[in-house]
C-alpha cells in the first residue's frame, strides 16, 4: 500500500486529476509516473491506460475522499453533466489558485465562466496555456457582462444560454471587420477595449484571440439575452413585422439604431433565416470524450499553435480589427458548423456562409461574375413565418439534454497530454 505523503496540499476547485497529481509530485520531488501509478488503477478489461482512484488518492494525501471528489472533476459521483463544461482544461485565475502550491493549476470550467469577478481577471475562453490572463481594472463593463451572463442561466436555461452567447460572439466577429458610420456603434467600443487589452505596438507580447473575445463580451451577452429568449426568437421566425421588431431591438443593442438585415455579409440575417427557429446547438465534444494521446504530461502549447497565434497577431497589428481572428477560433465551432448547416469543402467558405442568406447564394449562382451593390445591400425579409416544431413546443429554462448512452470511456483513462487544439477543421487561419 502507498505511504502517505508528508506535504498536505488540497486540490483546487474544478481541478483535473493530472494537474493535482503533477503538483503533488513536484512538491515531493517524485516522478509523476511513480505517483500516478500509486493513485490510479488499470482499466477494467485490460490495456495500459490507468484512471484515478479516489480511495488510493485519499490514502496518499490524507484527505477525505469526499473532499477530493468535491474538487476534482473526474472523481465526482454521479458524474457531472459534461455538456455544461468546456472540453479542455485551462489555467485557473492566478490569484484564485495562488495558494495551491506545486505549479500551475489546470481546471475544467463551466461554459458560463469568462471572468473572475472577485479579482477582475479575464479567464476565458481557453487559448495558449502559457499566456497570462489580462486584468480588467480599466474595463468594468466586461466584469459587469459576466454578472449579467449568470442570470441568463436561470432565465433561459444552460443550453439556450450556451448557444446564445456563442452566437453573440459570432455576430460580433462578423461585424467588427465592417465599417460603421455610427459614433455609438459597438464596433467603436470593441476597438477601444482592444487598445487597452492589446496596446498598439505590443502585439508580439500581448496578443491572444481570447483577449479579442473579451473586447466583444459585453455586447455578446446583450445579444445573447435577446436571441436566447423564446419570445424574440419567435418574432425573428415570424413574418415581416416580427422580423422588423427583432431587427430594431438587436440593432439598438449593437448601437446601430437604423439597422436592417441584409441578404449578404450579415450574420444576423443568416441567423434569422437559418437558425432562429431551430433548437440550440450543443457542444461538439465534451471533456469526457476521448481526446489527446496516452502519456503523463500536462498540456503544452505546440509549435503550430504558437505560429498561428503569431500570424494572427501580425494580422491584427495591421488593421486593429479582431473579427476575422475571432471567427476562426475553435471556440465558435458549435455555432459555425451546426447540425443543419450546409457542408462546405473549405472552412473559409463555412465562415463566409455564416453571414450570407440563401437569397444571396442563389443570386451568386445566377450571376457568377458578381453581384451588384444593390444586391449586396438589399434588405432581407422572409415573406412568411418559418414553420418550426421546436418553437411551437419549446419552453424556458431548459437544462442540458441527457444522452441515454455514451460510447466514450471514462475520462479518468486520459491522464494524458491534453491536445489543446482538438478540432483541426476549426483551426485554419
Amino acid at each position: 500500500m502507498a505511504s502517505r505523503l508528508p506535504i498536505a496540499v488540497a486540490p483546487a476547485g474544478h481541478e483535473t486529476a493530472v494537474s493535482y497529481v503533477t503538483r503533488l509530485s513536484t512538491l515531493h520531488g517524485m516522478p509523476f509516473a511513480e505517483l500516478w501509478h500509486q493513485v490510479s488503477r488499470p482499466r477494467t478489461g485490460g490495456g495500459t491506460a490507468r484512471f484515478i482512484a479516489g480511495e488510493r488518492l485519499a490514502a496518499v494525501t490524507g484527505l477525505p475522499e469526499t473532499t477530493l471528489a468535491h474538487a476534482l472533476v473526474e472523481l465526482r459521483r454521479p458524474e457531472p453533466d459534461w455538456l455544461a463544461y468546456r472540453h479542455e482544461p485551462q489555467h485557473g485565475g492566478p490569484r484564485c489558485t495562488a495558494r495551491h502550491l506545486g505549479g500551475p493549476v489546470l481546471q475544467v470550467l463551466p461554459h458560463h465562466r469568462y471572468v473572475c469577478t472577485r479579482h477582475r481577471i479575464w479567464i476565458g475562453p481557453p487559448d495558449l496555456l502559457d499566456l497570462p490572463y489580462p486584468t480588467l481594472d480599466e474595463l468594468p463593463d466586461v466584469v459587469a457582462a459576466q454578472r449579467a451572463h449568470l442570470p441568463l442561466l436561470h432565465r433561459l436555461g444552460p443550453v439556450a444560454t450556451y448557444d446564445a452567447v456563442l452566437t453573440g460572439f459570432l455576430i460580433c466577429g462578423h461585424r467588427w471587420d465592417q465599417d460603421t458610420d455610427h459614433p455609438n456603434d459597438a464596433r467603436v467600443a470593441w476597438s477601444e477595449r482592444a487598445d487597452i487589452l492589446i496596446p498598439a505596438g505590443t502585439e508580439d507580447t500581448t496578443f491572444s484571440t481570447s483577449r479579442l473575445f473579451a473586447a466583444t463580451y459585453p455586447e455578446a451577452v446583450k445579444v445573447a439575452a435577446l436571441i436566447g429568449s423564446l419570445h424574440w426568437r419567435r418574432l425573428a421566425a415570424d413574418g415581416p413585422n416580427g422580423q422588423r421588431r427583432f431587427a430594431t431591438e438587436i440593432g439598438r443593442r449593437l448601437g446601430e439604431s437604423d439597422y436592417r438585415p441584409r441578404i449578404a455579409q450579415d450574420p444576423i440575417a443568416h441567423w434569422i433565416e437559418q437558425d432562429c427557429w431551430q433548437p440550440p446547438s450543443l457542444p461538439k465534444t465534451t471533456y469526457r470524450a476521448p481526446r489527446g494521446t496516452s502519456g503523463t504530461t500536462a498540456a503544452k502549447p505546440n509549435q503550430q499553435s504558437i505560429d498561428r497565434n503569431r500570424r494572427s497577431a501580425t494580422w491584427f497589428a495591421r488593421n486593429r480589427r479582431g473579427g476575422r481572428v475571432i471567427l476562426y477560433h475553435r471556440h465558435l465551432g458549435p455555432v459555425l458548423v451546426r447540425d443543419w448547416s450546409t457542408p462546405m469543402d473549405l472552412f473559409t467558405d463555412t465562415v463566409t456562409a455564416s453571414a450570407d442568406t440563401g437569397e444571396f447564394r442563389a443570386a451568386a449562382t445566377q450571376h457568377p461574375t458578381g453581384i451588384d451593390t444593390h444586391g449586396i445591400t438589399a434588405e432581407y425579409l422572409r415573406p412568411v413565418p418559418a414553420p418550426s416544431k421546436h418553437l411551437a413546443t419549446a419552453i424556458n429554462p431548459v437544462p442540458w439534454p441527457t444522452r441515454a448512452t455514451s460510447h466514450s470511456p471514462p475520462v479518468q483513462e486520459q491522464p494524458a497530454q491534453r491536445k489543446v487544439f482538438a478540432h483541426k477543421a476549426i483551426l485554419r487561419t
